[in-house]
C-alpha cells in the first residue's frame, strides 16, 4: 500500500449476504472509490467466496486502484460450516449474523487500526444488518446506512415505525394506505412485510430495527434519483438525511478492469450477450424473477408456453433449484429446451444490467426487485411485472401507474400462483408490439434519458455523493 493512501479516509462497507444486497453496495463502493476514498468491502465468507468463484476478478487480496481511491475485499465470519444449510433459514440467518458474525466483524473492524495502520473513519451497511450501526456506535466511528429499494418504500417504513399513518391492520386487512407524497396503495401495493397477513416477519423486523437505528447514521443514501422520486423525497427530507445516489449501476467509468468488479454469486459467461448479438433489435423478451423467488411447477409450465407462444425470442434465466427443494419446482417442463430451440435461450444466471442495456432487448418480465427496476428504468427497457412480496408490489405499482413503463402480469405471489400462459402472451405481445407499446417505450426512453443526467457530473446524484464525501472527509480529519 502507498504511503500515500494513508492520506484517504478509510471506509468499510458491510453487506447482507444476499445477491439484491452486495451488488448496489458493491456499486456504491467503486463510485466512492472513484471519488477518493479508501474502500474495504465486506460480507460473510461464505458469501465473498461465491463472488470470487464466479467472478472473473480475483477478489481476494489484491488492493484495486479505481479514479483516485481504492477498494479491496476482506470477509467476515457466519461461523456456519460452508454446507450448512441453516443459512438457507432466514430467521437462523439473521441470529447468527447479529452474534457470531458481529463479533467477527468487530475483530475485522479493529485490526484496521491495529495490524493494518488504517483506522476506520465511516462504515456504511445495508438494510438486514442493522446492528452494524450499533458497532460503530459502540467504537465511535461514524455511519451511514445505504437504503436498497425505493425513496417510497423507505417513506412507507418510516411512516410504519413512527406510526404516522394508518396501515392495514388484522381488523381492516383491506384498508388503502395514505401517505404524503405517495399516490394512494391499495392494501395489496403496501409493501408486504408491513401487511398484517405477511409471514416473513423476521424481514419486517430487521428492517424496521435499522429505523430504530437510523439516529445513529449522519446520511441514508439511496439507489433511486431525485427526479424520478422527486415527490416521495420532498415530505421525508424534514423527517430523515435522505440523499438518492443512484441509479448505482451506471458508474461512468470505461476501464474493463472496473467493470469486471461485480457482485455475482453465480457463474455468468458471455452465451448470452453472444446470443442476443444474433437476434433483431427490440426483439427480445428477458425473464428473470431474481436471485430470491422459486416457481412452482404449474407456474414454471405456463410461463414457458406463454413465453413460445407469444411469437417472441426470449432469454430466460432459470437458477438451479436451491438446497432442500425437491420434485418438479423451478424445473423446466418435459422437452422444453428442444421445443425452445432456435426461439429462446435458457441460462442459469446471467449479467443482467449488460442484457438490458443490449439493443436486441424489448421487454423485461421481472419480480420488480428495486435493482432490477432501477436497472430496466435507467436502460429504457419496457417490463411486464410479476412481483411476488416485500417491496416489489409496491415497485410495480410505480412502474405501471406512476412511471407508465410496462403492465401487469399479477399484483403479487398469490396473482403468479395461478397465472395462465394466455395472461404471458398477452403481456409479452402488449409491451412490444402496437400502439400501447410505442407508448410504454417513449416514456422508458424518457427515463433512461433522466437517469443519465442524474448520474453525470454534476447531476442530482453526482452532486449529493460527493457531498457525503465531503462529510466524510470533514468526518475523517477534523477529529
Amino acid at each position: 500500500m502507498g504511503s500515500e493512501t494513508h492520506l484517504l479516509p478509510h471506509v468499510v462497507m458491510v453487506s447482507f449476504p444476499g445477491q439484491g444486497h452486495i451488488n448496489p453496495l458493491l456499486r456504491l463502493a467503486k463510485r466512492l472509490a472513484s471519488k477518493g476514498l479508501y474502500i474495504t468491502f465486506t460480507t460473510t465468507s461464505s458469501a465473498g467466496k461465491m463472488i470470487q468463484t464466479s467472478s472473473t476478478n480475483n477478489t481476494s487480496d489484491t488492493t484495486i486502484k479505481i479514479g483516485q481511491g481504492e477498494l479491496r475485499f476482506e470477509y467476515f465470519s457466519d461461523g456456519w460450516a460452508e454446507d450448512d444449510v441453516k443459512r438457507f433459514d432466514l430467521d437462523s440467518l439473521m441470529n447468527q449474523l447479529e452474534t457470531v458474525g458481529r463479533d467477527s466483524f468487530v475483530q475485522l473492524v479493529k485490526r484496521q487500526a491495529d495490524e493494518l495502520g488504517r483506522p476506520v473513519s465511516c462504515i456504511i451497511n445495508n438494510p438486514f444488518v442493522p446492528w452494524v450501526s450499533d458497532v460503530a456506535t459502540d467504537m465511535e466511528i461514524p455511519c451511514a446506512v445505504l437504503w436498497v429499494q425505493s425513496c417510497a418504500v423507505y417513506s412507507a417504513y418510516y411512516h410504519y415505525f413512527h406510526k404516522l399513518a394508518s396501515f392495514p391492520t388484522p381488523e381492516q386487512p383491506d384498508r388503502p394506505l395514505e401517505i404524503p407524497g405517495l399516490p394512494t396503495l391499495e392494501s395489496d401495493e403496501v409493501p408486504s412485510f408491513l401487511h398484517p397477513l405477511d409471514p416473513y416477519e423476521s424481514l419486517m423486523l430487521a428492517i424496521l430495527e435499522q429505523f430504530k437505528n437510523l439516529s445513529k447514521s449522519f446520511a441514508v443514501l439511496v439507489d433511486s434519483f431525485e427526479e424520478l422520486e422527486q415527490e416521495a423525497i420532498h415530505p421525508m427530507l424534514n423527517l430523515s438525511p435522505i440523499k438518492p445516489v443512484g441509479p448505482l449501476f451506471k458508474f461512468n467509468d470505461n476501464e474493463e478492469k472496473t467493470n469486471s468488479i461485480r457482485g455475482d454469486m453465480w457463474s455468468t459467461t458471455d452465451e448470452c450477450i453472444k446470443w442476443l448479438d444474433s437476434k433483431p433489435a427490440g426483439s427480445v423478451v428477458y425473464v428473470s424473477f431474481g436471485s430470491i423467488v422459486t416457481l412452482g411447477k404449474d407456474q414454471m409450465e405456463e410461463i414457458a408456453k406463454g413465453l413460445l407462444n407469444s411469437g417472441q425470442p426470449f432469454l430466460w434465466v432459470v437458477k438451479p433449484p436451491p438446497e432442500g427443494i425437491s420434485g418438479d419446482d423451478c424445473r423446466l417442463p418435459d422437452g422444453f429446451i428442444e421445443e425452445a430451440e432456435g426461439k429462446g435461450l435458457v441460462v442459469q444466471w446471467c449479467p443482467q444490467d449488460r442484457v438490458l442495456a443490449h439493443g436486441s432487448v424489448g421487454c423485461f418480465v421481472t419480480h420488480c426487485g428495486w435493482n432490477s427496476s432501477m436497472e430496466s428504468l435507467s436502460l429504457g427497457v419496457p417490463i411486464v411485472a410479476a412481483p411476488q412480496w416485500g417491496d416489489q408490489v409496491t415497485n410495480a405499482k410505480f412502474l405501471v401507474d406512476v412511471y407508465g413503463v410496462g403492465v401487469r402480469l399479477g399484483r403479487n405471489s398469490k396473482d403468479l400462483k395461478t397465472v395462465s400462459r394466455e395472461q404471458v402472451e398477452k403481456c409479452v405481445i402488449e409491451v412490444t408490439r402496437g400502439l400501447k407499446a410505442e407508448e410504454i417505450k417513449k416514456n422508458a426512453l424518457k427515463w433512461k434519458k433522466i437517469a443519465e443526467e442524474a448520474v453525470a457530473k454534476g447531476g442530482s446524484s453526482d452532486k449529493n455523493l460527493q457531498e457525503f464525501v465531503d462529510d466524510i472527509r470533514r468526518k475523517a480529519f477534523n477529529k
